[in-house]
């Protein structure tokens, strides 16, 4: 069942990106409230890549030498962080097996009733459960020429 407003979760994971022969892999922790975002990315050793805010009035996101840059979205920072687009403010919705309001999407189901895949804005979003788990624990994200995977170490 998909919810009527957006819903505050706080978790942490890990995300490895392809796109062609460039990739990333790094580890996150991730607190969303409806409206705002920080995600903090580290390294695979626990080296901090950046520190990433979103909120109804842009996006900032901190580098580890303490530079800080701004744009109106967070796409735009992390693709020039990064070198990938990450549509954070979809991926909120998408993280919990659910499509964002107000564009068309696709679900398909289990027989269970959880999502098995979840298409929109020209995302494929494959999801994994662990048994029977209601959150999804993995995503298989791909987009034209590129490949986002995630695993969710723990849901808080």
């Amino acid at each position: 069942m998909e919810p009527v407003a957006d819903a505050a979760f706080d978790l942490s994971g890990r995300l490895s990106a392809r796109r062609g022969a460039e990739g990333v892999a790094a580890h996150f922790a991730w607190e969303h409230a409806p409206g705002r975002d920080t995600i903090e990315l580290a390294t695979p050793m626990g080296t901090t890549l950046a520190r990433l805010e979103r909120d109804a009035d842009g996006a900032s996101i901190r580098r580890p030498d303490g530079a800080v840059e701004r744009s109106r979205d967070a796409a735009t920072l992390v693709e020039r962080s990064l070198g990938f687009p990450l549509p954070v403010e979809s991926l909120a919705w998408w993280i919990r097996a659910v499509p964002h309001p107000g564009a068309p999407h696709a679900i398909e189901r289990d027989a269970s009733g959880r999502v098995l895949v979840l298409r929109q804005d020209g995302w494929s979003v494959v999801y994994a459960y662990d048994d029977r788990a209601a959150r999804p624990m993995r995503l298989y994200a791909t987009y034209p020429d590129l490949e986002v995977r995630i695993v969710i170490d723990a849901w808080r």
